[in-house]
């Protein structure tokens, strides 16, 4: 052969190299062609800030399988990549690098800004997708988009317009989430909720009229007291019918507000009394529409009290609670302070605390929108991996609320809504109009607001494709077929893109979405800055190579479930690779110089026929789990696969025959056919998984092929279903490891050699032994090998293993050196005799035993119970010698 593999596996001396080759050679692009079947995945378009970090490692690594596997399947295979704009993310980055430079935003003025965040894209935006090239991804970058670029900007036009049209789109006042450090609206997957220590305080309301009554109501925000516009109580609450109606004196103002009757409030928890703040809480929000009840917002844009707080207004909303909570203890109004743990929303971008406020905001109404993207789940059109998240994604459809689109940003798709300088009416269209419709003025200023980052990534499957515009991309890649993404975005994109495919395209954006749960570390903890736990993937990659991070990513890997990561189980997967490696260096190093042929089967061994037999079910059983998503389950199959049955077996049988080759040159050519085709049908099944190596290794055995990734995937053949030989391998198996063991525990050198009988009535057993005995002797270190039916001729000293279905006998003194193992034993009984005697004193003495932990008792307990068996074994062994 003119190639062979290095000594030594390198990742980094092979990784960059092929990477280069599969890209100069356009092999990860896809296009139209209507004679293949498409097979489409859309990227989750990381953030132009983002960093690669184990989420996308996992995230990608299991795209990039699932592409390879259909691309060497024949499909037309197109991994759609784009990074995402990430409003917010990206602001927030380029304000604090002007700030080191003493630049304040507000000097720049809009255009400005917006030039410095282009400026920052342009440096930046491509990190994260060089690192995710050092991980083996094979999606299109020919086709690599920006969710900002001209096409994905006019699909978002287009598409507020339409639903604007409809009436889909409204502008109003409604509760959102408001960061005050930010200064902007945040959708509710900004919103990471944390278990905070805090306090109920329980506040007296008088009763007007009625001196000496109070109703007593519990919070956990006390500040928001002043937007109250009534205290609601469950209409079924026996304790307060009295009180409906009434009117109460709110604490520390001059206002006196309702009591209401309202289900939502719970009886059982708290005092059954709720204060009603309809502009600061999205639940109140709901209740005083359904009352009438007036909106109050009391507190400002940078979370200070306004002049509705009266003495209070200008402090911080804590400064100001701290003080209300004083006065109201000075008043006799303070009932208790009761602490009280409990999920407090903050932003995930500056962990400020968020302030759910009623502003004026743009909306999506989402009562319509969200009805095929339910029935479409329902009916099957789009199946949840796993199921169980079909339980996750109808709680949040069965209460929907409409979506706060716009952020007072300047970052991001500019809302194109037009209001008129002079009569204020406003205009929504995709381009400034000339002159008011309705004054006929020429001064028409646009919204300042841009769309929340999630309206564009709503879109990616169709928008990446060409949409508004009709294209071939389009018509032939959509619908996608597979979306995979981690289960804690299933509202917030998820559900996004499900129902805008079904609005703008008429039908489902993809049939399958494959969730993956959370990379933790070893002890099980969320990943995170502020725990300093992060591993980074490219440190991971430096060390032991992207084939190794990637089998460790997927090994054991559940759909839907969380994995921790250990740097254990890394180096693991690396001494895998090391085995796949010398085992392809031992069958090369053998093939060298030799012209093998395919054998007739007649001229295959048993051993050739249980291989081959063996990686046939293989492929039909790996496939059938990639179909099903099942990765975690197909890798560790092809794992075990090669480590054990092709390695540890295989290679070690066919090793008789390679060594003899000039001897049989036919046995020979059977071995080595087996060995380089078997190999090569494994390569091809781990190739998803170790794109790095396996192309390594394959264009090496195969000089003629240019690459496997468009190798043909194994398929199951029929002419390879060898069952009977599978079970003649089965009971030699058996046998080896049955003597190994013995051998082992004996600790007899495996170059002692030693006569064997298996003894069996079973007569197509000891046909199988007897016609396999070239296969095995080597295996077993025998010196001859005798296969009876009976004990005839085995002397009595000889020691035994049960096998299924046969005994193995081995003459001692073969085995051992009498006097020197006699010497042993005794010398083992001896040091036997003093830990029994130690145990049973230690189990004896009650001060022992009734001052020591359960724990350590049960410890000597089971120490006794060992020193007991291995004595019965050498006493067994002394007595035979005798």
């Amino acid at each position: 052969m003119s190639k062979e593999l290095a000594k030594t596996y390198d990742p980094k001396g092979i990784e960059d190299r092929l990477y280069k080759k599969w890209e100069n050679n356009g092999y990860f692009h896809a296009q139209a062609d209507r004679s293949k079947k498409p097979f489409t995945i859309v990227m989750p378009p990381p953030n132009i800030t983002g960093q690669l970090h184990m989420g996308h490692a996992l995230d990608n690594t299991m795209q990039d399988i699932l592409i390879r596997y259909k691309r060497m399947q024949g499909y037309n295979a197109l991994w759609q990549p784009g990074t995402d704009h990430a409003a917010i993310a990206t602001e927030v980055k380029v304000i604090d690098s002007l700030k080191k430079q003493g630049i304040d935003k507000n000097d720049l003025g809009r255009e400005g800004f917006l030039e410095k965040c282009w400026e920052w894209k342009d440096e930046y935006g491509s990190r994260i997708i060089n690192q995710l090239k050092k991980m083996g991804s094979s999606a299109d970058w020919s086709r690599e988009r920006f969710t900002m670029d001209k096409g994905c900007s006019d699909a978002v036009l287009e598409v507020f317009i339409k639903l604007y049209e409809k009436g889909l789109i409204y502008k109003g006042s409604r509760i959102v989430n408001w960061c005050p450090v930010c200064k902007t609206s945040i959708s509710d997957a900004e919103v990471e909720h944390e278990e905070q220590d805090g306090f109920f305080w329980h506040i007296n309301y008088p009763v007007v009229g009625e001196a000496g009554r109070f109703v007593e109501i519990a919070t956990t925000r006390p500040e928001t007291l002043f937007g109250d516009t009534a205290v609601a109580v469950n209409p079924d609450d026996e304790r307060y019918q009295d009180i409906i109606g009434k009117m109460l004196k709110l604490p520390m103002t001059d206002r006196e507000i309702p009591v209401i009757a309202d289900s939502y409030v719970d009886k059982e928890f708290g005092t059954g009394c709720v204060k009603i703040t309809p502009a600061h809480d999205p639940n109140d929000f709901e209740v005083g529409k359904r009352h009438n009840l007036e909106e109050i917002v009391v507190i400002n844009d940078d979370a200070t009290m306004n002049s509705k707080a009266g003495k209070y207004a200008g402090m911080d909303r804590y400064e100001c609670r701290k003080a209300l909570v004083e006065d109201l203890e000075k008043e006799g109004l303070l009932v208790k302070v009761v602490p009280h743990s409990h999920n407090v929303g903050t932003h995930d971008r500056c962990g400020t605390t968020v302030e759910p406020m009623i502003k004026q905001q743009w909306f999506v109404k989402m009562d319509d929108l969200i009805k095929p993207a339910v029935e479409g789940v329902k009916n099957g059109d789009i199946k949840l991996l796993p199921k169980r998240m079909e339980k996750t994604y109808f709680n949040w459809t069965d209460n929907i609320r409409d979506w706060c689109i716009s952020r007072q940003l300047w970052w991001g798709h500019r809302i194109p809504a037009y209001y008129c300088d002079e009569c204020g009416e406003m205009v929504v269209s995709k381009n400034a109009p000339e002159k008011c419709p309705k004054c006929g003025c020429t001064h028409m200023t646009q919204d300042p607001d841009t769309l929340d980052t999630w309206f564009s990534s709503a879109l990616w499957p169709f928008s990446t494709l060409g949409w508004p515009e009709k294209t071939e991309d389009l018509d032939y890649f959509y619908p996608n077929d597979v979306l995979v993404t981690g289960y804690d975005i299933i509202f917030f994109w998820v559900i996004r893109m499900i129902f805008s495919g079904y609005e703008q395209m008429g039908k489902a954006p993809f049939h399958t979405v494959l969730f993956h749960g959370l990379v933790r570390d070893s002890q099980g903890r969320k990943m995170s800055k502020s725990l300093g736990n992060g591993i980074d993937p490219l440190e991971v990659i430096d060390k032991y190579g992207a084939d190794a991070l990637r089998l460790t990513l997927i090994t054991g890997n559940a759909p839907g479930n969380d994995m921790r990561f250990y740097w254990e189980r890394v180096e693991a997967s690396r001494n895998f690779a090391n085995k796949v490696w010398n085992a392809s260096r031992f069958i090369m190093m053998n093939l060298e110089g030799m012209e093998v042929t395919k054998p007739a089967i007649s001229d295959l061994a048993p051993e050739d026929k249980w291989i081959l037999s063996a990686v046939n079910t293989l492929t039909k059983e790996v496939t059938e789990n990639m179909d099903k998503f099942e990765l975690g389950i197909a890798v560790q199959k092809v794992y075990d696969f090669i480590w054990d049955e092709f390695c540890d077996w295989y290679i070690e049988i066919a090793k008789v025959r390679t060594y003899k080759k000039d001897e049989d040159a036919r046995a020979a050519n059977s071995a080595l056919w087996t060995l380089r085709t078997v190999l090569g049908q494994a390569l091809k099944l781990l190739h998803p998984y170790m794109p790095f190596i396996t192309e390594e290794i394959y264009c090496t055995l195969n000089p003629q092929e240019e690459t496997i990734m468009l190798a043909d995937w194994p398929v199951y053949k029929e002419e390879w279903n060898f069952s009977a030989e599978e079970e003649m391998l089965a009971h030699v198996k058996e046998l080896v490891k049955g003597i190994r063991n013995l051998r082992t525990e004996m600790d007899v050198p495996p170059s002692r050699k030693a006569k064997v009988f298996i003894v069996s009535e079973d007569k197509a057993l000891c046909e199988t032994f007897e016609s396999m005995k070239k296969t095995y002797q080597n295996l077993i270190s025998a010196s001859e090998i005798d296969v009876q039916s009976d004990k005839a001729g085995i002397g009595e000293d000889a020691v035994s293993v049960v096998i299924p279905g046969a005994v193995v006998y081995m003459p001692l003194e073969d085995l051992v050196d009498m006097e020197k193992e006699k010497e042993r034993l005794l010398k083992e009984e001896e040091r036997l005799k003093k830990e029994l005697a130690r145990s049973h004193g230690m189990l004896n003495n009650e001060k022992f035993v009734s001052k020591a932990p359960a724990a350590k008792i049960q410890e000597e307990k089971d120490k006794l119970a060992k020193y007991e068996q291995m004595m019965a074994t050498v006493q067994e062994r002394l007595a035979q010698m005798k």
